[in-house]
């Protein structure tokens, strides 16, 4: 999927797709954008080699596939005429993963001194991973679940993974500072980062906007800050500044009549899931293994170079800066062990008497831990039970000058998709709010 002239292109956008996602879910972006600079100087290109079922086998095989794509297509339009002078990219979901990975290959390779990195976005990608919280024997089931079930790529996102030589994930080494994924974020003009606040069963709040907290727990308990500018009909982002505020008023309890309502609401939703979730599941997990099956295959043609990419090109200086940080992740990891595990209660209420009730489970050694993070996060909301991968991902990403969005949709039940309208839909008005905001601050 792409548009643009290709003899007067001057401006080469990237768009990456997310898990089991092909270039048409991202069809929406690629007309706004096109829509708002029509000269034809921007030349919009979402690669189609990591499509599908192919996004199974890993967030390296796939950026390397997209990278390789990408190159291609730098040399066909540069054939046509084209005059390429800056490159920009977006990733949506895992696709983002993809192209935080994609521009350490561009930038290690040299395509940044001739191409000026321009603007960089992601929309609700899950930046820290998608690991559940906590030590529960809930949470290590998803965790084991998710990490064996989507195969290179679900142990990549659940931090399940080893990357290379450096003893930890590969989420971890994009993050890292000294990592040419951080040095070629940094080159870039602009970077932001766009993600739901709510109803995002996908990509959390804290993973999509690296943070350590989600003030969005309780939505009963904050005021949102609308960034200015928008429409009142239109307004769904929040003031990256300060996109919430606690209320300085005691919550006020529900009225039966209000729980009740709420929860009726739902009681069509439940009873549907009720029904097809044994069927789903059943599917999920057979067709999990046959595509992890698959996926294995083509991830061993590709390491041996059999699958039309001369992986060597692409891996020979990611390992030697892999093997650089190991002795300095190593002591890291046994400076931080007494900080793997934090906390993870609501926001602290107002009143003194609800402060009282909510933290009584909590250990004084825990309340300590929970709000030494938070003030190193400058933030009145008690940080997220984070383990030391995650901390040190948001302090690298930090580092880079990322312009975080909260978008807040409301209207969909379900708002990864909304997000990025990832199908025509007349319920995703807000959705198509935040990519016009994002295309009206791109840099041409």
């Amino acid at each position: 999927m792409e548009a643009g002239n290709s003899d007067k292109a001057t401006h080469l956008c990237i768009l990456t797709h997310g898990m089991w996602g092909k270039p048409l879910h991202l069809q929406h972006l690629k007309e706004t954008l096109s829509k708002q600079y029509p000269s034809g100087e921007l030349y919009v290109f979402a690669p189609n080699s990591n499509a599908e079922y192919l996004t199974y086998d890993g967030i390296e095989t796939g950026a390397e596939r997209v990278t390789h794509e990408v190159e291609a297509k730098i040399a066909e339009l540069t054939a046509a005429g084209a005059k390429l002078e800056k490159i920009s990219i977006a990733g949506y979901s895992l696709g983002g993963l993809v192209a935080r990975y994609v521009v350490g290959l561009l930038h290690k390779n040299g395509v940044f001194d001739t191409l000026e990195p321009t603007n960089f976005t992601t929309f609700a990608t899950p930046h820290l991973g998608t690991r559940a919280h906590g030590t529960g024997y809930g949470g290590a089931f998803w965790n084991n679940l998710g990490a064996k079930t989507l195969s290179a790529s679900g142990a990549q996102m659940f931090l399940a993974d080893s990357f290379r030589n450096t003893g930890k994930p590969l989420l971890s080494t994009l993050a890292d500072p000294n990592s040419i994924f951080i040095q070629g974020l940094k080159r870039f003009k602009r970077k932001s980062v766009y993600a739901n606040t709510l109803n995002d069963r996908s990509v959390p709040y804290y993973t999509a906007c690296i943070t350590r907290v989600d003030p969005f727990v309780d939505l009963d308990a904050v005021d949102l800050h609308y960034l200015e500018g928008q429409a009142p009909e239109e307004e769904v982002i929040l003031d990256p500044e300060t996109p919430v505020t606690a209320k300085k008023t005691p919550q006020i309890a529900l009225t039966l009549y209000q729980r009740s309502s709420r929860s009726l609401t739902n009681v069509p939703f439940y009873a549907l899931l009720t029904v097809l979730l044994p069927i789903g599941a059943t599917f999920f997990l057979v067709n999990s293994g046959i595509q992890s099956f698959r996926s294995a295959a083509r991830m061993k043609l590709h390491e041996e170079g059999k699958a039309g990419i001369t992986t060597h090109k692409y891996r020979m200086p990611l390992l030697e800066d892999a093997r650089a940080m190991q002795d300095r992740v190593y002591e890291q990891l046994n400076n931080n062990q007494q900080e793997e595990y934090l906390p993870t209660p609501p926001p602290e209420p107002v009143s003194s008497s609800s402060s009282a009730s909510s933290s009584s489970t909590q250990l004084p050694s825990e309340k300590n831990l929970a709000r030494q993070q938070s003030k190193k996060n400058h933030s009145p909301w008690p940080t997220l039970a984070l383990n030391d991968h995650q901390f040190a991902m948001i302090d690298g990403l930090d580092s880079v000058g990322l312009i975080k969005y909260p978008c807040h949709i409301d209207q969909v039940r379900h708002t990864h998709a909304a997000i990025v309208v990832r199908s025509e839909r007349s319920s995703y008005p807000q959705g198509r709010a935040v990519v016009q905001h994002w295309a009206s601050n791109f840099i041409l």
